[in-house]
C-alpha cells in the first residue's frame, strides 16, 4: 500500500526523528501532542499536528483511540508508533490495520509473541538459545506461589515488568523479606507505563554485560543483522551509554550472538527493525537471551553512525512494500560509535528527573562524525509528565578510542541552564579507566568508581 502521510504516535525526540526522514523521503507528517506539549518542537516541526488529550500519557500517547481519531481526522494513511508509548502494543497494531492503515512495524502477533517475556523466553528456548531462570507472570490479583517461585529462581533477582522494556518497572530482590513490596512496586509502575501490571522473575547476575543485536527483517524469514551494541552503561536499569559494535567481545562470541538474533529473526519470519538483547558473562564467556523488543530503540542511533543505514527508511518502506531484501554482506560498519543521552537528572539524588524550564541550551551542530537528536529547544519546560531526555549525541571515529575523544570533545560543547542534567556524570564516565580499559558491567554506575574523578 502506498505511504503518503504519516502519523507520529510519539513525542521528543523521535517524533522529530522520525519526520526528518518522512521529509527526506517526501512523505508528509501529522504529529500528536498532549496539552503539556502543545507548544514541542516536534509539533512545530510536523506539516500538521493534533491535541489528543491531557498531560497524563495515559490520557494521550497511551490513548489508542484518541490517536486513530487523529489519523481519521487528518487522512494519515500510515501511523509509526516510535518507541515506547504504543510502539509494543499488538492491540493498537491490529486496530491500526483494521482502520485502514499502514502498520509501521512487525506484525500484531510478533509484537504479541515476543511482548510477552514468557513466551518470548520459550521461543527463545525452542531455538536452542540460552535463557535464564525465570517464573511465569504474575498479576495484582494473582501473586500465589510466587515465594517458592523466587526461591527456584534464586537470588539475588529482578522483578520485570513482562509486556515492559526499557528498564522501566524493573526491581532488584535479593531475598525474601522484600520480594512482596519490590513486586508491587514493580506492578504498579508496569500498569502506568505499559497498561499491563503483569510481572516475571529473573535470575539476576551480577557482573555482567549487556549487549543486543540489531536486526531488520524481511517478514519472510530473511533478515539481516546490523553488528551489535554494548549497553553496560546503565542507571536505575537504564541505559545511558550505548556503543557499536560492542567492545572486547570475544570473536566467537561475537559471531554466536548474531547467529542466535538472526535464528529468532529467521523462526518468527519477523518483520521490521527490532533488537535482540543478551546479558554476557565475561569470566564464563556465555551470553543468555534477554527479551526481543520489537520497534525502534532509543540507541539505534548509534548503529545508524557506523553502517550509514537509514533505519526509519527502511521501516517506512517495508511497510510500504518498496523495500527489497538487503543482503547480509551490503551491511559494513565503519569504525566506532558512541552514544550518550543527556538527560535533565540529579545523578547525586539517584538520577531523579530535574524538570524545569531550559533557559540555556546549546548542542554541537555541522561537526564532521557528531550527531544530535533532540527534540527541545531553549526556553522549553520540561515536565515531570514524561521521560526527561534532551538530547543524544552520536560520535563516530576510526576506533573506539577516537570515538570516545571525539565524544569528549563533543559534550564539552554542549551548555544547559535551568534544569540539572547528567552531564558530569557523562563526561566522568568516558574519563574513567574502568570504563576505557576495563570495559564496565551492568553494575558499573552502582559500583561508582566514576566519582572518583569528578
Amino acid at each position: 500500500m502506498p505511504v503518503r502521510k504519516v502519523l507520529i504516535a510519539n513525542r521528543g525526540e523521535i517524533a522529530c526523528r522520525i519526520i526528518r526522514t518522512c521529509k527526506a523521503m517526501g512523505l508528509a507528517t501529522v504529529g500528536v501532542y498532549s496539552q503539556a506539549d502543545a507548544d514541542a518542537l516536534h509539533v512545530a516541526l510536523a506539516d500538521e499536528a493534533i491535541a489528543i488529550g491531557p498531560a497524563p500519557a495515559t490520557q494521550s500517547y497511551l490513548a489508542a483511540d484518541a490517536v486513530l481519531a487523529a489519523a481519521r481526522a487528518s487522512n494519515a494513511d500510515a501511523i509509526h508508533p516510535g518507541y515506547g508509548f504504543l510502539a509494543e502494543s499488538a492491540p493498537f497494531a491490529r486496530a491500526v490495520a483494521d482502520a485502514g492503515r499502514v502498520w509501521i512495524g512487525p506484525r500484531a502477533k510478533t509484537i504479541e509473541d515476543m511482548g510477552d517475556k514468557e513466551r518470548a523466553r520459550d521461543i527463545a528456548c525452542a531455538c536452542a538459545i540460552p535463557v535464564l531462570p525465570g517464573s511465569a507472570r504474575f498479576t495484582p490479583g494473582d501473586c500465589d506461589g510466587i515465594g517458592e517461585a523466587a526461591q527456584e529462581v534464586g537470588f539475588p533477582l529482578l522483578v520485570k515488568a513482562a509486556a515492559g522494556g526499557g528498564g522501566i518497572g524493573m526491581r532488584r530482590v535479593d531475598g525474601l523479606d522484600t520480594l512482596a513490596k519490590e513486586v508491587a512496586n514493580a506492578q504498579a509502575l508496569a500498569a502506568r507505563a505499559f497498561v499491563d501490571d503483569a510481572v516475571y522473575l529473573e535470575r539476576y547476575v551480577a557482573r555482567a554485560r549487556h549487549v543486543e543485536v540489531q536486526v531488520f527483517g524481511f517478514g519472510d524469514g530473511a533478515g539481516v543483522h546490523l553488528f551489535e551494541r554494548d549497553c553496560s552503561v546503565q542507571r536505575r536499569y537504564q541505559k545511558v551509554i550505548e556503543e557499536a559494535p560492542a567492545p572486547g567481545l570475544p570473536r566467537d562470541v561475537r559471531l554466536a550472538m548474531r547467529e542466535a538474533a538472526l535464528t529468532l529473526v529467521r523462526h518468527v519470519r519477523y518483520r521490521g527493525a527490532g533488537t535482540v538483547e543478551f546479558i554476557y558473562e565475561p569470566d564464563s564467556r556465555e551470553f543468555f537471551f534477554l527479551e526481543m523488543n520489537t520497534r525502534i530503540q532509543v540507541e539505534h542511533a548509534v548503529t545508524e553512525m557506523i553502517t550509514g543505514v537509514d533505519l526509519i527508511r527502511w521501516q517506512i518502506e517495508l511497510a510500504a512494500g518498496s523495500l527489497a531484501p538487503v543482503p547480509q554482506e551490503a551491511v559494513v560498519a565503519r569504525g566506532a560509535g558512541v552514544e550518550c543521552r543527556i538527560y535533565a537528572e540529579r545523578p547525586d539524588k539517584h538520577f531523579l528527573p530535574s524538570p524545569g524550564e531550559l533557559s540555556r541550551f546549546r548542542v554541537p551542530e555541522g561537526e564532521a562524525d557528531v550527531r544530535v537528536d533532540s527534540g527541545v529547544l531553549e526556553g522549553d519546560r520540561i515536565t515531570p509528565h514524561y521521560d526527561p531526555l534532551l538530547a543524544k549525541i552520536i560520535t563516530r571515529g576510526r576506533d573506539r578510542t577516537a570515538a570516545i575523544e571525539r565524544m569528549r570533545t563533543a559534550l564539552g560543547a554542549v551548555v544547559v541552564e535551568g534544569v540539572v542534567t547528567n552531564l558530569e556524570f557523562l563526561e566522568s564516565v568516558l574519563r574513567d579507566p574502568v570504563f576505557r580499559d576495563d570495559l564496565p558491567t551492568t553494575s558499573y554506575v552502582e559500583n561508582g568508581s566514576y566519582k572518583e574523578l569528578a
